[in-house]
Order: structure tokens, then sequence, then C-alpha cells
């Protein structure tokens, strides 16, 4: 939605949400106003049976993430510092839990358009949640979660200590600096990263994570299933043997990968990344394509970056624990039990 078009939805939701406690009216709605040093983009008059007038001043924003709110806060209480007998508002079509919080404990309102709302004028206290977000910024997700993106949020991930300049950080991940600032942006948004003199880190990586197995899965790969009558163990080394001999790029990812970094995990579906499934590969491995009864999936990656970080277990490659639990998170059947797994015995070791 255009700004325009928000400020003119956040006028009619404050009229609908106050209009519903009978001892409150609605006097005034005064757009972008201004007094001394201090800016609102609304000031509401209300008028409160049995007490004083009281002033609304309401700071409207495009979205509502965590870094705009926490700006909205500021902004409203150097109004409220110069002028006491008002109360801070801050608006946008959807306030996640997280700028929820920020504006609690900062002590001023919020409300929006999916019906959230938590507003304390003396006597009168509102507070209404809701789980949907009517208004998710599918481009916004797309473009955090894009192919070359999701290279900056494997090595932001692995690498969660590290301080990164963007040059640096782009020839890690093998992308343009652009592609950097893109995604840099997107993450202070959310106050996923820190900024400092050394350039910036990931500061949330749980948050990150979480909100990605949320946006993803393994199904956007190319994926063919195939049976094959030797044992798991087996036909995963007779695989990593024909890739070396083929000279053809591979990982195991889901039960493969999770087998070896959580010895505890039972799965006995083979998994594995590889560039070009060959007929060669196919013949030296034994593997028969199925539509169904398959305990072997082949993945052709929808991006190299899936490769980031791989390492040798056992005299084989396996995707680093940032995609190994990605992978498993949306897998039905052990998969979140895996991934668990995954977490426990390496995410958490390496945050």
């Amino acid at each position: 939605m255009k700004e325009a078009d928000i400020q003119e939805r956040a006028i009619a939701t404050i009229r609908a949400c106050l209009g519903e406690v009978p001892f409150i009216q609605v006097q005034q709605v005064r757009k972008n106003q201004r007094r001394g040093n201090a800016e609102a983009d609304l000031v509401v008059d209300l008028q409160i049976k049995g007490s004083l007038p009281r002033q609304i001043v309401v700071e409207v924003k495009a979205n509502g993430q965590p870094r705009l709110a926490r700006d909205a806060a500021n902004q409203l209480l150097r109004w409220c510092a110069a002028f006491p007998e008002a109360y801070g508002v801050f608006m946008a079509p959807y306030i996640s839990p997280q700028s929820a919080e920020i504006c609690t404990k900062e002590g001023v309102g919020y409300l929006d358009l999916a019906g959230n709302c938590r507003l304390s004028l003396g006597q009168v206290f509102i507070r209404r949640e809701s789980t949907r977000n009517p208004f998710a910024q599918k481009r916004d997700l797309r473009s955090l979660y894009a192919p070359k993106s999701t290279r900056l949020l494997r090595v932001l991930l692995m690498h969660k200590s590290n301080w990164w300049k963007t040059q640096a950080l782009a020839d890690e991940a093998g992308v343009s600096l652009g592609q950097v600032a893109n995604v840099k942006k997107l993450l202070l948004d959310r106050e996923w990263v820190a900024k400092g003199d050394e350039g910036f880190r990931l500061t949330n990586p749980q948050d990150l994570l979480i909100d990605w197995t949320e946006n993803y899965t393994y199904r956007k790969n190319t994926v063919r299933d195939f049976y094959s009558m030797k044992g798991t163990d087996e036909v995963e080394e007779a695989f990593a043997k024909a890739c070396r001999e083929l000279d053809t790029p591979y990982a195991f990812t889901g039960f493969s990968g999770a087998r070896r970094v959580a010895p505890a995990v039972r799965g006995q579906r083979t998994m594995a990344y590889v560039n070009t499934i060959s007929e060669a590969l196919l013949e030296q491995v034994g593997l028969k394509e199925v539509q169904s009864g398959a305990n072997v999936s082949l993945i052709i990656p929808y991006d190299e970056g899936v490769y980031y970080e791989a390492r040798e277990m056992d005299a084989l490659r396996i995707v680093c624990p940032v995609q190994l639990y990605l992978d498993l998170k949306g897998y039905k059947g052990r998969g979140e039990e895996a991934a668990e797994a995954v977490w426990k015995q390496e995410l958490s070791k390496l945050w």
C-alpha cells in the first residue's frame, strides 16, 4: 500500500477502534502536524467522559518491522516529552509481536490494520491480538529468501561471531555488492544484525533460521526418487565414490547427513544434492527411478549455495548444519525430530 493510503486507513481504524468505547468521543483527526521540533503523522483529539480532553499522537509507517517500530517510538517519545498530555501510538499495516514488545517497553501504544492493538489511556485499556498477517510482504520475503540472498544467510549463520564489511561478505558468498546491501537492509529492519566500526554481524541467528524454515521447502529443488537394492551405507558409499570418479559435485543432506551428525537419528532414506544425474552415475551406483517405494532421493539444487561449507564425515561430503536443518525441518515423518537433533548437536554449539 502507498503511504497516503495507509494513513487514510489508519484514520478509519482509529475511529473504528475507539468508536466501540461508548464513553470516548473522537473530536477530530489532524494530519501532518508540527509543534516546535516535534512532528506527527496524525494527532487525534479525544474527549473521555468524566475526564479532561486527551490527545493521541500517531506515527504511521509502511511496515511494522522492529527497526521502524523503534524509530517511531523514539519520535513519539520526543513529542510526548514536549507535550505531556499526549499519548503516543505507532501504526502500520501489521505489527509483529517483536515490534509490539518494543512499543510496550518504550511506553507507547500500537494499533495496526490487522486487528492488533494495545492502548492505555488513563482508565481506558484496550488490547487485541490477531496472529494472522493479511499484509504479508511477499516481495520482501522473496527478496530475503531468493537464491542469491540465501547464500549470504548461510555465511552469516555459519559465522555468527564475524564482523563483515560489504566487499568481504560479497566475496565470501559469491554475490554482488548490491545483493549484500539489499539483504543487510532487510535484516536491519528486523533487528537481526548490528552495525559497528568493524562492519556488521548477525545478532539473532535463531529467529532468522526459524523464519527461513517457515519460508523454505527443499522441494523448490528438482527432486528425483530412486530405488536401490543395496543397504543404506553401501549405496551412500557407492554414490560418493561414483561422484568423485565422475567429477560431479555432491553433498549428502536429510537423514543421510543427520545420521552422521547425530547418530541417534533413525531414517533409512538416502538424500543427496548432486549437480547432474547422469546415466553413468545411475548405472555405477545401481539406481532405478521409481514413482513409489523409493529409498534414495537425488536433488538437483536450485542454487549451488547449498554446498557452502560442506564437510567430510566418514569419507562422505555432508552439507553444513544450517542447510541440513532446513532440509530436515519441513520433511514429513521423522524429519522434524532429526532437525531438532541437528540443532542440539551442532547449531546450539555454533551459536
